[in-house]
């Protein structure tokens, strides 16, 4: 296959109207006081309208832009994408059917002293959100909690939210089952555990540090206990199977469901029919409906974008600045940085920017896997500290009202950490050895 070297700005005219739309939407929203302002306007209508103009703009027939539209749209990389999105929801869906959020954040609280509440919280969160691979599903589920912790214990509320919000995206960096971490590595073309392993050397090193400072500046002055301590262990246990049976290198596929296997015969144990456990896995497939549609749409307006020369647009103009591998990936980081701000959903901003991410890795020598982690990581940062994004709305509405968005900011130590080390992981000369 020839290599396509067509440059075109007016190719990215379609983007332009997918993020335009996208966020001019959600700002007016916002103005006007609309609770989750940026997620009223479903992601693949909008889409959908920069495919409809697509078609007007670029040049050819009707039928060879469907065929470059159904191509994109059918890439295997996007496919295996989509199954991997239907089988992290169904496992999703059981696990929580099953209690297994509840019991893992009462056997944490258990075994954390009174006194390192904050950093206890930080790393319930993480482990929840590894395990799950939802850092909303994480915020929503620890959120009362933590608010309470902090009401009792005299602990500053906005500092027991940043921890939270911290948690939850260090785990949504890591898992294996994460919308990012899925839509990363299928875009890169890279094994999700070398993924894994290169994004462990720059998120542990951030946790660790965020949790020293939390236990510094995050003791309470009050010594307080949670009441209701009650977990089932068996509860836990497809959870632990996930990030053990991952961490092995054992297919995704298969880390998943057995996953759902363990996790109904769990249900199944407890007193569920079969049917019941049908309809549960039937709602994870269909909650994964509008990133699933999303996605492939995202894909099919990708290729016809790339067709007309629109990436190697951008790629040309990166290339005045980015003359090697560091520079590259400052490139990446900035690219994908970028998309999040403007669609305020990291896994849209790494479908976005994956096609173009993946040839600046040719173009610039830059490893699949680091290109990968890059996108996740870069994408996490700012996901966790714009005020109107899902995880930051989410845990400020647990105050009440008495802390707005903006005044959580300060308080995300661990996503300004990691952002500090991503690019110190970049500007290192030992940065790509293993």
């Amino acid at each position: 296959m020839t290599e396509n070297n067509k440059i075109s700005a007016k190719a990215l005219i379609p983007f332009g109207i997918f993020i335009g739309l996208y966020l001019a939407t959600g700002l007016i929203l916002q103005i006007k006081g609309v609770e989750m302002a940026f997620y009223q306007l479903p992601a693949p209508i909008a889409v959908f309208v920069a495919i409809i103009a697509a078609f007007f703009i670029f040049e050819g027939s009707i039928e060879d832009k469907f065929d470059t539209l159904v191509s994109g749209c059918g890439d295997s990389n996007i496919i295996i994408m989509c199954l991997i999105y239907l089988l992290a929801g169904a496992f999703s869906s059981l696990a929580k059917a099953s209690s297994g959020v509840d019991s893992v954040v009462a056997l944490g609280l258990s075994f954390i002293p009174t006194g390192f509440l904050t950093a206890g919280v930080f790393l319930i969160a993480s482990f929840i959100s590894i395990a799950t691979g939802s850092s909303v599903g994480t915020i929503t589920a620890l959120g009362p909690i933590s608010v309470g912790l902090a009401n009792t214990s005299g602990i500053s509320l906005a500092l027991m939210l940043g921890a939270l919000v911290g948690g939850a995206m260090f785990g949504d960096n890591l898992s294996i089952i994460s919308d990012t971490t899925i839509a990363a590595t299928r875009s890169q073309g890279c094994d999700m555990k070398d993924k894994f392993k290169m994004n462990a050397k720059i998120a542990i090193p951030s946790a660790i540090l965020t949790i020293i400072l939390l236990l510094i500046f995050g003791a309470p002055e009050v010594t307080t206990s949670p009441t209701d301590l009650t977990y089932d262990l068996l509860s836990i246990i497809p959870y632990l199977f996930v990030l053990i049976v991952a961490l092995m290198g054992v297919n995704v596929f298969v880390v998943l469901t057995g996953a759902i296997g363990l996790s109904s015969a769990l249900l199944l144990l407890r007193g569920s029919s079969i049917i019941d456990i049908s309809q549960i896995i039937w709602e994870g497939f269909t909650g994964m409906f509008e990133i699933f549609l999303l996605s492939m749409l995202i894909g099919g307006l990708s290729k016809m974008v790339a067709d007309e020369g629109g990436i190697n647009w951008i790629i040309s103009k990166i290339k005045i600045f980015a003359t090697d591998v560091r520079t590259g990936e400052l490139g990446i980081g900035a690219l994908v940085s970028l998309a999040d701000i403007c669609v305020a959903n990291n896994t849209v901003a790494i479908i976005i920017s994956g096609p173009i991410a993946k040839k600046m890795s040719r173009e610039f020598g830059i490893d699949p896997r680091r290109s990968a982690s890059l996108l996740d990581t870069f994408s996490c940062v700012f996901q966790g500290i714009i005020p109107y994004s899902a995880q930051v709305l989410i845990a400020a509405g647990f105050t009440g009202g008495a802390l707005a968005p903006f005044e959580l900011i300060p308080f995300f130590w661990y996503q300004f950490i990691l952002g500090i080390f991503a690019i110190i992981s970049i500007l290192a000369p030992s940065k790509n050895k293993e």
